[in-house]
């Protein structure tokens, strides 16, 4: 009996010691830069095109409705001295209307929840998906606790680039786009010789 009784306290000891002695080892923490990611990824940056190009195509749209706006309120301020007061008030309405379609068509462009926001979260959402999955591994693999996107609001007021995880994320992007184009050019080549020897 006092065998088992200082057997389990020496095995409670231990247990307190390793607890003790893990408590004191620290968390191991790294981050990555959002930003520097996105901007060495192909796929962001043919996605961020594709956006610019959507955005310059809205603005331009806005334009021509503003100048074509002018156009009908400079109209109306030549023929006001011909037009009888109920047309004057028609007219005003008309272009009441039109400049409240403006500014409509400025919200669902440019607004919280427009075109652009939309665009931006279906392009790029894929990407960001990459890179979490990815961070997710690589913290897993090197036994990390915490990581942290610099990028983002959290304030982080000092970090050593030794725990900067950035460069081993985009190098782990980097071969898995080798690894799909690899395989779609040899999807290509399969679907080629199939077809000449059809």
């Amino acid at each position: 009996m006092t065998r088992n009784l200082s057997l389990y306290l020496l095995l409670n000891l231990f247990l307190c010691f390793s607890n003790i002695s893990n408590a004191q080892k620290g968390a191991r923490v790294g981050y990555i830069d959002m930003n520097i990611i996105l901007e060495n990824v192909e796929e962001y940056n043919k996605a961020s095109q594709l956006l610019d190009k959507s955005i310059e195509k809205w603005k331009k749209e806005i334009e021509l409705k503003k100048i074509q706006l002018k156009q009908f309120e400079d109209q109306l301020n030549i023929e006001r001295i011909l037009l009888t007061p109920e047309l004057i008030k028609d007219r005003e309405l008309e272009i009441q209307d039109f400049a409240f379609d403006i500014v409509n068509l400025q919200e669902k462009r440019f607004g919280p929840v427009g075109d652009m926001i939309i665009q931006r979260s279906k392009l790029i959402q894929p990407v960001q998906d990459q890179v979490l999955t990815i961070v997710k591994q690589i913290a897993e693999e090197k036994k990390y606790d915490f990581i942290f996107d610099r990028s983002s609001s959290v304030t982080m007021l000092y970090s050593a680039k030794i725990y900067d995880i950035s460069d081993l994320v985009i190098k782990r992007i980097n071969r898995q786009q080798r690894i799909q184009n690899r395989k779609d050019q040899l999807e290509k080549l399969i679907s080629k010789t199939s077809s000449l020897n059809n």
